[in-house]
């Protein structure tokens, strides 16, 4: 207010009490120099800009400077008294302005521009890495299914061998005198041949020895190349390994019946017990874990997608193959 008036003095005691004041603005955005400009006070005019530190850029509400505001007024000396000592319309700042603010826009657009070539940089190095590390795990994965196939094969070979041969080993033999055969019973008939445990015995003992040739036919007859394919076909013969297991098992437990004689049954009995014991353990923990295991891969299918689907420089068919196959079981 003092910068309406006349006195000079008044305003300059002010202005050293707190220095601040000649750049504070009013309401409308006007400053103590748009003031004394607009009431043509030149006295104080000349003594503000002789002031160190006086803003001389400050444009108000209506786009005025303190040489505008003089103009405006019909005051020409002290718009010439502003116009030497710097005080410029807010029309020739413009230009200068706008040249400021194309140039932080280019500087924007071009720090934008490089940040997103770093990412894209980032994101091919990290799919490059990606497909590296899938590489080396499809390369594990097929390596493990030909040594499952493989040792699949041994074993049916081996189960059909022993099956074969269990059934021309049979206790007490066979009838091979003519001239001493009982009532009822023919030339090479086993003499064991009438006992319960005898049917048992040939009967699953049979089944295993077709279920392993069937087994080796299919190994050593398909060549399969795609992986998953190559994973469905261990499943089946996955499958049908743990049946013939089982299957000769159980032509053992009823051989051992008859192995035993009537008198030490119990022999045969703890025999049973204890294989039953085993075998029920190994396929019920394998089982087990089988279901475990999809149910976690189930789980992680779903949050692999989501995940996925947020990363596109990662929908690959591979990685979410390959995020939890880490048991492979029937």
């Amino acid at each position: 207010m003092a910068v309406k008036g006349q006195n000079v003095e008044l305003v300059q005691e002010l202005i050293m009490a707190d220095p601040s004041l000649m750049n504070m603005v009013d309401n409308q955005g006007n400053s103590a120099l748009h003031i004394a400009s607009r009431k043509g006070r030149d006295q104080i005019v000349r003594k503000l800009l002789d002031i160190q530190g006086i803003n001389k850029t400050i444009v108000n509400r209506s786009r005025e400077t303190a040489f505008d505001a003089a103009e405006k007024m019909g005051h020409s000396g002290i718009a010439s008294i502003l116009e030497e000592h710097g005080v410029l319309s807010a029309k020739s700042m413009v230009p200068s302005t706008a040249n400021t603010a194309n140039r932080e826009l280019k500087q924007t657009v071009i720090d934008i521009k490089h940040g997103v070539h770093n990412q894209l940089q980032t994101a091919r190095l990290t799919r490059k890495r990606v497909r590296g590390i899938v590489k080396k795990v499809n390369k594990m994965h097929v390596e493990g299914l030909n040594n499952a196939i493989n040792s699949t094969t041994v074993v049916a070979v081996l189960i059909a061998t022993v099956a074969f041969a269990a059934i021309f080993q049979v206790p007490g033999q066979f009838a091979d005198d003519p001239d001493n055969l009982a009532p009822g019973q023919s030339a090479g008939e086993a003499n064991i041949a009438p006992r319960p445990e005898f049917m048992i015995f040939i009967i699953f003992d049979s089944i295993a020895l077709f279920i392993s040739l069937a087994v080796v036919v299919v190994q050593t007859s398909v060549v399969v190349i795609e992986r998953n394919a190559k994973k469905q076909l261990m499943a089946v013969i996955n499958k049908l390994m743990w049946l013939a297991c089982v299957l000769i098992s159980v032509a053992f437990l009823a051989l051992s019946y008859v192995v035993v004689g009537d008198h030490q049954r119990w022999m045969a009995h703890l025999i049973t017990v204890i294989g039953t014991v085993i075998m029920v353990t190994t396929i019920g923990t394998m089982s087990y874990w089988v279901i475990v295991q999809r149910i976690e891969t189930s789980k992680l299918r779903s949050t692999s997608r989501s995940r996925l689907e947020s990363m596109s420089f990662m929908e690959e068919p591979e990685i979410l193959e390959n995020d939890f196959k880490k048991l492979y079981a029937i």
